[in-house]
């Protein structure tokens, strides 16, 4: 899976100012198109950055139609299908027109928190009946629940379980996971600011979220640590420490919204129950654009 490696996008959906909050899909083009040529190697659709919770069926429908079309197989496409709902993701990964999809991302099921032996359970039902590779998505933060390093590496020993995206923050566990992990499984970041870190033990590359606003910085930052460069990785590194937090600070991706509406992509309108950023930290993030 060479395909995954580099700089992924989580690209984020752009909507209208309009009170409807509607999709924008000539900005969505518009960002697909500044991405590319900023030199990431992927996109990701349809994950938490894009506000998946909030889309409802029918537009993350068109939504995948459109990105398909607009980027016309110049990069991988990874699609992410998650949720609590075992069978309900099960029923949405056979539904969905995955033609042209490298691999699906799907994130642990959050709120119920299950254990091991659930994640494990769950996993292996949606890689059985998923006909695209699946990644893993540890995101702690979000589901409250871990996927262990143990539990990472028993799941690697499925077929079509081919990596995962983590974001635990936990350098430990990510070491772990590197260290017992087979050679075709991949190890990805889910952490902006741990990219190079994660690179220097195996990993081979990002998912990430300032990629969006930022593309030609971030996956010039990630090739040179691909490429064993960490002194030049790390000054372009060492240019988002400011930056990274704001993307957070009001929950993402009202943050990286902000971001992009100063450059003039996209407007940064995201649905309730998110609001637009704060006019503080759209000033704040303007004067580092």
């Amino acid at each position: 899976m060479d395909k995954l490696r580099g700089t992924g996008v989580a690209l984020v959906t752009p909507f209208t100012p309009t009170p409807d909050h509607a999709i924008d899909y000539p900005a969505l083009r518009r960002l697909i198109d500044f991405t590319l040529e900023g030199g990431v190697e992927y996109l990701v659709i349809n994950g938490t950055t894009a506000e998946s919770p909030t889309i409802s069926s029918e537009e993350k429908a068109e939504i995948l139609r459109v990105t398909k079309e607009h980027v016309a197989g110049r990069v991988p496409l990874v699609y992410g299908i998650g949720g609590n709902d075992t069978a309900g993701v099960e029923a949405t990964i056979r539904a969905t027109n995955l033609e042209g999809i490298t691999a699906i991302l799907s994130a642990s099921p959050y709120y119920n928190k299950p254990s091991q032996a659930g994640i494990i359970a769950h996993y292996q039902r949606l890689a059985d009946a998923s006909p695209v590779p699946l990644l893993l998505y540890n995101v702690p933060g979000r589901t409250a629940s871990n996927i262990t390093a143990t539990t990472t590496l028993e799941l690697a020993k499925h077929p079509n379980i081919i990596g995962t995206k983590e974001a635990s923050g936990n350098l430990e566990q990510c070491i772990a996971i590197a260290a017992g992990k087979p050679d075709d499984f991949l190890l990805i970041s889910g952490d902006d600011m741990m990219t190079t870190s994660l690179i220097s033990f195996g990993a081979v590359g990002i998912i990430s979220v300032l990629a969006n606003a930022f593309p030609r910085r971030f996956s010039d930052m990630t090739r040179y640590a691909l490429a064993g460069d960490f002194q030049a990785a790390s000054q372009l590194l060492f240019g988002f420490v400011g930056l990274n937090p704001l993307m957070y600070e009001e929950s993402n991706p009202v943050g990286v919204k902000a971001a992009l509406a100063a450059q003039g992509l996209c407007a940064d309108a995201v649905r309730l129950p998110l609001v637009e950023g704060s006019e503080s930290l759209k000033q704040r993030i303007g004067q580092l654009v």
